[in-house]
């Protein structure tokens, strides 16, 4: 208990000096730019100290359960693939590849970030965008970036391949797909690196690389956040591409069956 206390409050002092710059700037501009009084002071307080709190249980919460089990996963897998002993076989780590990609469905469905996106645009849009499709068409993407991410790391072949590939086929997506959906496709990328993702895939990526042989925690460990940000680009885009593709079918179908 005592070292709990000890560690919450180390943790809160670092999340006070990381957050108060944000409170000093929101300040600053309120009163000395905008020269209007700060609505709701004991509401901004007691939310501030909620913040504080919530912030550093979280960081505590993550150095104690997210980051140590998904590297106890992330070992375990590879014991039971057989990648202590012998050769690296791509093949013998399938077991991985399926953990990262339910881990990466699972964190993505979850993740507040994209919730609140996917309720937003199903508001802009009057409906037309679901907000169920939007989070599974994310997911889906992230699923398959956090599994081909693992793949790289056990073949230990280099990251910017893998990306610059991806960002190629998002450009040529971003050419066939329509302007309405390109800023909220590119938007959902970046809304999946946040609570929820990030902690778990980062461990799974750092376990993985450290119970590997001949792979580094430092050099291979990490990127796999840059898999979970750009293949929900390529997902969404896709979904969108597909779904127009099928629109246009079905209009042209209804056409052909009304002429006489």
């Amino acid at each position: 208990m005592l070292d709990f206390l000890a560690d919450f409050g180390d943790t809160l002092l670092s999340t006070l000096r990381d957050v108060t710059p944000i409170v000093v700037i929101l300040v600053v501009f309120q009163v000395g730019v905008l020269r209007r009084r700060l609505p709701n002071i004991r509401g901004i307080a007691t939310g501030s100290v909620m913040v504080l709190l919530g912030l550093a249980l979280f960081l505590i919460g993550l150095e104690q359960a997210l980051f140590p089990v998904g590297e106890t996963m992330a070992r375990q897998l590879t014991e039971k693939a057989g990648g202590l002993a012998g050769a690296v076989r791509w093949e013998d780590y399938w077991l991985v590849y399926v953990f990262a990609a339910a881990i990466g469905f699972a964190t993505t469905i979850a993740e507040p970030a994209l919730i609140a996106v996917a309720l937003k645009a199903r508001e802009v849009s009057g409906g037309a965008v679901s907000a169920w499709g939007l989070r599974i068409a994310v997911a889906v993407g992230v699923a398959a970036g956090v599994s081909l991410g693992c793949f790289r790391i056990v073949t230990g072949t280099p990251l910017p391949w893998y990306i610059v590939a991806a960002y190629i086929v998002v450009i040529v997506q971003t050419y066939l797909s329509s302007r309405t959906i390109i800023p909220l496709a590119y938007d959902s990328g970046g809304v999946t690196t946040s609570t929820v993702t990030v902690p778990v895939v980062a461990a799974l990526g750092l376990g993985l690389a450290a119970n590997v042989p001949g792979r580094s925690p430092l050099i291979d460990g990490f990127g796999l956040i840059a898999f979970a940000s750009v293949f929900p680009i390529i997902s969404v885009l896709g979904y969108a591409i597909v779904a127009d593709r099928v629109e246009r079918w079905r209009t042209r179908k209804e056409r052909q069956e009304e002429k006489p």
